[in-house]
């Protein structure tokens, strides 16, 4: 998640150098430029497997006809928004389109740094030919910032060869709280170090946590009001503690990466993450399978997520150029299936309701979380101020303190920051 930070000189050094290799003002583009051909930069953060499937829509796209080149820089994620924020900046590094997570659009917009794209899409893109969810993701106070690329949410995955070894069936995994806990104990042999599942203390919570309140009927920040102590919150907080503590499903103390080492080596049944996971799980021995997420919260169906969208800065006012990224949009949500393989959703319906898409094992499980997928609040900083939230978190399923006052504590915090 995004955070403000001082940067070191050394640091500032190296991301004008890497600005620099990315500029769009290269002698490839110049000649472009000058020529029939319009140049894209477009600027995106997949540093991981996902990022040679984007560049085979980019290259699909550039082969597809001669009018429009989208110049396609990976920029590691680590880096990624302190880099956007020193490029525009300076405005002349600027890219011409980028990826934004979900989570950042509010951020970006009241700042006025991202262009409301809903007069430049004009019949090129359309809404109906989205998925409701992931459009509405990127409107701030009824405007649109960016066209959805996908929605990725909360998953889940459990070791089939445990289940059939507790006896249980491996193609039925759990759908609400009660079969999840009492699966979890049947799966659970703590004298051989096997358990049910594993309850991280750290990342992912920072999607579990919110998905089990958002399944109490809760909501983490409304109305400008901090709502991290909600009956919802501390009830979603003390079911995970209890799964450690109470019913003893989980081991203790499970540092970061704890939870999925375990599952990795065989010794945790079911784990929780994002489809990000997919590759590593397909790579190792682990005979795994994916479902949604079950309902562990008391009220609804829900799911917390993020999403990859495309986004122009403001500082982009060249019609041909717009006219340019739009015809490059409008390609990437007709012919998206690469970016399904990557084991992310395409929110495109022409991805998404495709044969293709809906014979692939992870990618129609994700979609069918889509109708109640919850983002992150839409709320400038996000980052800064949920940080509180799952320091909380922390302390708590450490065993540290009890949710109410943690949570009281952390609703405090966030309140000072908000304001």
């Amino acid at each position: 998640m995004f955070k403000k930070s001082l940067l070191s000189m050394a640091t500032v050094i190296g991301i004008a150098a890497a600005l620099a290799g990315c500029s769009n003002s290269d002698g490839e583009n110049e000649s472009a430029d000058s020529g029939s051909t319009q140049t894209v930069s477009f600027w995106a953060p997949f540093s991981g497997p996902d990022g040679p499937k984007m560049k085979e829509i980019v290259d699909e796209f550039n082969s597809s006809q001669e009018d429009v080149k989208v110049n396609l820089q990976i920029v590691p994620q680590s880096e990624y928004y302190t880099t956007i924020d020193l490029s525009l900046n300076g405005q002349e590094d600027s890219p011409d389109l980028m990826i934004m997570h979900g989570d950042q659009i509010a951020t970006y917009a009241n700042q006025n740094i991202l262009k409301d794209m809903e007069p430049i899409l004009g019949d090129t893109i359309n809404k109906e030919d989205y998925h409701p969810t992931a459009w509405n993701g990127v409107e701030v106070d009824g405007a649109l910032y960016g066209v959805p690329l996908d929605i990725h949410p909360l998953m889940f995955y459990y070791n089939k060869d445990m289940f059939e070894a507790a006896g249980l069936d491996p193609e039925a995994p759990p759908t609400n709280r009660e079969e999840f806990v009492e699966m979890a104990k049947q799966l659970t042999n703590a004298e051989n170090g096997e358990w049910g599942y594993a309850v991280p203390t750290l990342w992912p919570q920072q999607f579990i946590f919110p998905t089990i309140v958002y399944q109490n009927g809760g909501e983490l920040i409304s109305d400008g009001k901090v709502n991290y102590a909600s009956d919802e919150a501390v009830e979603a907080l003390q079911f995970q503690s209890d799964l450690i503590f109470e019913h003893k499903v989980s081991p203790e103390n499970v540092q970061q990466d704890g939870e999925l080492t375990l599952f990795l080596q065989g010794k945790s049944a079911m784990h929780m993450n994002g489809p990000w996971m997919l590759n590593q799980f397909e790579e190792s021995n682990i005979n795994f399978g994916v479902a949604p997420v079950p309902q562990l919260g008391t009220e609804q169906d829900a799911v917390f997520a993020n999403s990859h969208n495309f986004v122009i800065p403001e500082t982009v006012q060249d019609e041909a150029k717009i006219e340019a990224i739009t015809t490059f949009l409008n390609f990437a949500g007709e012919n998206g299936q690469a970016w399904a393989e990557s084991g992310q959703a395409p929110v495109s319906k022409a991805v998404y309701e495709s044969d293709e898409f809906n014979e692939m094992t992870q990618q129609p499980q994700v979609a069918k979380q889509f109708d109640y997928a919850q983002f992150a609040p839409a709320v400038e900083n996000w980052g800064p101020l949920s940080d509180p939230l799952y320091s909380a978190v922390n302390e708590v399923l450490l065993g540290s303190m009890e949710p109410q006052e943690a949570l009281e504590q952390a609703q405090e915090e966030a309140k000072s920051r908000l304001q």
